[in-house]
C-alpha cells in the first residue's frame, strides 16, 4: 500500500507540477477525481477503516502482539496509529475539502482545441506527427490499470477477506516453516 501510495502521488507530480506540500494537493479532486479517489481509498486503508486491508492487517498484528503479552508495544501501537490518522486525514482533507488555488489552462477546456505534437526519436529525428484535443489528455493506460487493480484490490478486499487471510497464511507458513 505505501508503494502504491507513493505511485499515485507520482502520477499527480507528472499531471502537475512539482509537489514539495501537502498544501499543493489542494483541490485535487476537481482537477483529476479518479486519482484522487484511488489515492484517498489508499490512505483510508492506511488509517484502519474497518472493511479495508490496512484494518485487518493492524487487526492482525495488534492480535498476536495481545496474544505473547506485548501490551505496552500494543498500546504504543494503537497511539501511534492515531496520530499518524491525523496526518493522513489532513491529507485527504486538502485534496477534496478545498477548491485548487490553479485552474485548468482555459485553452484546454475548450471542445475543439486541438494541439500539433511530435513524436522524435533520441536523436531528435522525426518518427510521426499527432494531433492532441485538449480534452483527450488522461493519464497513459499502464498507470491508469495499475492504479485500478491496486485500488480493486484494496476495495475487493472487504469481500473475499478470507480468501486473502487464507492466502496470506499459507504463504507465511511456506516461508517460515523450517
Amino acid at each position: 500500500m505505501t508503494l502504491f501510495c507513493f505511485y499515485v502521488i507520482i502520477r499527480m507530480i507528472n499531471l502537475t507540477a512539482v509537489i514539495q506540500l501537502i498544501t499543493q494537493l489542494r483541490g485535487y479532486f476537481y482537477l483529476n477525481p479518479l486519482l484522487s479517489l484511488s489515492l484517498a481509498i489508499t490512505i483510508f486503508s492506511f488509517v484502519g477503516i474497518p472493511p479495508l486491508v490496512g484494518f485487518f492487517a493492524k487487526q492482525m498484528i495488534l492480535s498476536a502482539a495481545l496474544d505473547n503479552g506485548y501490551i505496552f508495544l500494543s498500546l504504543v501501537a494503537i497511539i501511534t496509529s492515531v496520530i499518524g490518522a491525523v496526518y493522513y486525514l489532513n491529507v485527504i482533507k486538502e485534496i477534496f475539502f478545498y477548491y485548487p488555488e490553479h485552474e485548468i489552462n482555459p485553452i484546454l477546456n475548450e471542445s475543439d482545441s486541438t494541439f500539433k505534437s511530435k513524436i522524435l526519436n533520441k536523436e531528435n529525428v522525426l518518427i510521426r506527427s499527432v494531433l492532441l484535443k485538449g480534452r483527450n489528455v488522461f493519464i497513459s493506460s499502464p498507470f491508469s490499470i495499475t492504479i485500478s487493480i491496486i485500488t480493486n484490490i484494496i476495495v475487493l478486499f472487504i469481500f473475499i477477506n478470507k480468501e486473502w487471510l487464507s492466502m496470506g497464511a499459507i504463504l507465511a507458513q511456506t516461508l517460515f516453516s523450517n
